[in-house]
């Protein structure tokens, strides 16, 4: 046997679960949304469109992505470039850390929310019985609560994600711009962030899609009672009277556009900003 047979032989397990587990749900799911009892539509995607409580979903939706993206993204940049600062085996530390932490999510991450900001919550008490009313007006089960938990498990990922591009920056670089007599402030304004732009801009958009498919930890913070659009489809297919699978797909296919949208634009940005650095 070839070393080229032998490594599709190798790969075969691999290829086959994801066309079991990714390829075969997607197109029934896209064959489901143009599909109804009598067959071919396009009334899944009307009915989707129309429906004033789906589109304020996915306003939400895109709102709180965009958002909890853009906080967690400038957060990361002061974060690492602190980083930047100590040895390498520290560092090494930290993002060992972060990756921990990154795979902390969904239905443990709310309910140690709960534990710590929920109506009972430790911190909640805690300031009551001081005397201090920073958090009286706080609810986690609303929209600041959805974006505190957002902004969470959005950092490490950015964190991790930016990591390599400050360590792209060249440490002479920073020395030829000292002897020419730039500040560091000058430096990261004319040299570093304009080269470190495309890359700022492609983590920005992981982040956006990352925040904008979520569903377990708003699910299990708001129930139904915050309207998104990851949460629509979850109830359009378990149904609280009936099941509507093929609406839901149809949301989902929407969903995957509106990411994909976001992806191409920001590859039009990264080129462009590309081009002008050239």
């Amino acid at each position: 046997m070839s070393t080229k047979k032998q490594s599709l032989f190798l790969l075969l397990p691999f290829l086959l679960f994801i066309l079991l587990f990714f390829i075969v749900p997607l197109v029934y799911m896209l064959l489901s949304s143009f599909s109804n009892s009598d067959g071919f539509t396009l009334m899944q995607y009307k009915a989707a469109l129309d429906n004033v409580f789906i589109l304020q979903g996915f306003k939400n939706s895109i709102t709180l992505s965009a958002i909890s993206a853009l906080i967690a993204l400038v957060v990361s940049l002061f974060a690492v470039y602190a980083m930047m600062r100590f040895s390498e085996p520290i560092r090494e530390k930290i993002l060992v850390f972060m990756n921990l932490t990154s795979n902390f999510s969904g239905v443990p991450l709310a309910f140690a929310f709960i534990i710590l900001l929920g109506n009972s919550g430790l911190f909640i008490l805690m300031f009551e019985k001081m005397g201090i009313d920073a958090l009286s007006s706080f609810s986690l089960y609303s929209w600041s609560g959805l974006l505190l938990v957002y902004i969470y498990f959005q950092l490490p990922l950015s964190l991790m994600l930016l990591y390599p591009i400050y360590y792209g920056i060249q440490q002479q670089w920073k020395d030829a711009a000292a002897l020419l007599g730039a500040s560091p402030f000058h430096f990261w304004t004319k040299i570093g962030v304009p080269i470190m732009l495309p890359g700022i801009i492609g983590t920005f958009s992981i982040l956006f899609a990352n925040a904008l498919g979520a569903y377990a930890s708003a699910y299990a913070l708001t129930s139904s009672n915050y309207n998104l659009a990851a949460i629509r489809i979850g109830a359009l297919l378990t149904g609280d009277i009936f099941a509507q699978p093929e609406l839901a797909s149809a949301i989902a296919v929407l969903l995957g556009v509106t990411m994909i949208t976001a992806m191409l634009l920001s590859e039009w940005s990264i080129k462009r900003t590309r081009r002008n650095l050239q």
